[in-house]
């Protein structure tokens, strides 16, 4: 249902914030330094659906088109999927990364991208990307390779550095050096797999919001999927949902009610008053249910 009310209300941008909120207990030496926002492009890539299931007539179709039209010999018992990826769409995606660093002073994006391999696709978000940062926001944008070339290493006081790295060292590098990434740009199936990874690196995906905006209106939800095997049992962390909810008065431009959530949130989690996936790894906390978290954030509020 959410990838059908994203594509019917043409919600491009899937915004997933990821920060250490203490003490989440975490895998990670430095939590604490993990503090990025994935801008995930929520329309293309091969989450579009467009695919044909080995053995139908529908992929021989295809695999028969692609050979004698392309010169594209295929397994004869593949399935055929169609990667996509637009210029438009990126374009839009990538400007309201920068437009979100530049309104919130903060001093990176890094285009996410495995065009090394995927040169027409991904390699081409990458350019486009580039090209988006340099017709819009030219006097507020400055490349990496600039920034090296003709300032010694050193960002103009104010301007946004926007540079790319190929996926596979991107996994990589928000482990060793997070603090280096401040806002990611990425196709879709790349945002899917970075945005779960970051999560897991302040404690897992029950304390990851998120957000999927267009340009006329925006719905949020939790990162995490569903678990039917829990409902009704009054029980599960519902952090993910609150701090949804917080990213929502966030556009509603209600700056004051988010603020106040995620720092009511916050103490009462360092107080030690959590649900029960936080309660069996925080020394000492008192484990309540769902709806007595939800009412102790209120208390702080």
């Amino acid at each position: 249902v959410n990838v059908a009310i994203r594509q019917k209300l043409d919600l491009f941008a899937c915004v997933r914030p990821v920060s250490y909120i203490e003490p989440v207990p975490s895998p990670m030496k430095q939590p604490d330094k993990v503090d990025m926002v994935i801008f995930r492009e929520n329309t293309e890539d091969l989450y579009a659906g467009i695919e044909w299931q080995a053995g139908t007539s529908d992929a021989q179709k295809v695999s028969q088109f692609l050979k004698e039209e392309m010169g594209v010999n295929l397994p004869i018992d593949a399935g055929i999927g169609i990667k996509p990826i637009s210029a438009a769409n990126t374009k839009r995606l990538v400007a309201s990364a920068i437009t979100y660093a530049v309104e919130n002073g903060l001093s990176s994006v890094t285009l996410m991208h495995k065009g090394n391999i995927m040169k027409f696709t991904e390699g081409a978000f990458r350019q486009w990307g580039y090209e988006v940062a340099a017709e819009r926001f030219s006097d507020k944008v400055i490349t990496e390779a600039a920034v090296y070339e003709k300032h010694g290493g050193h960002a103009p006081e104010g301007m946004v550095v926007i540079k790319d790295r190929i996926a596979d060292m991107l996994f990589q590098q928000v482990l060793l050096r997070p603090d280096e990434f401040q806002v990611i740009a990425t196709p879709n199936l790349n945002g899917d797999y970075l945005s779960d990874a970051l999560a897991a690196q302040v404690g897992g995906l029950g304390m990851a919001p998120g957000a999927n905006i267009g340009d006329t209106c925006a719905v949020f939800e939790a990162t995490h999927g569903t678990a039917p095997k829990y409902a009704g049992q009054d029980k599960v962390n519902p952090s993910s949902l609150i701090l949804s909810g917080a990213m929502m008065f966030d556009y509603m431009g209600w700056q004051g009610a988010a603020d106040a959530i995620r720092s009511a949130l916050q103490t009462t989690i360092k107080e030690g008053t959590v649900t029960y996936d936080l309660a069996r790894q925080i020394s000492g906390a008192r484990e309540v249910k769902c709806s007595k978290f939800a009412e102790r954030i209120v208390d702080h509020l």
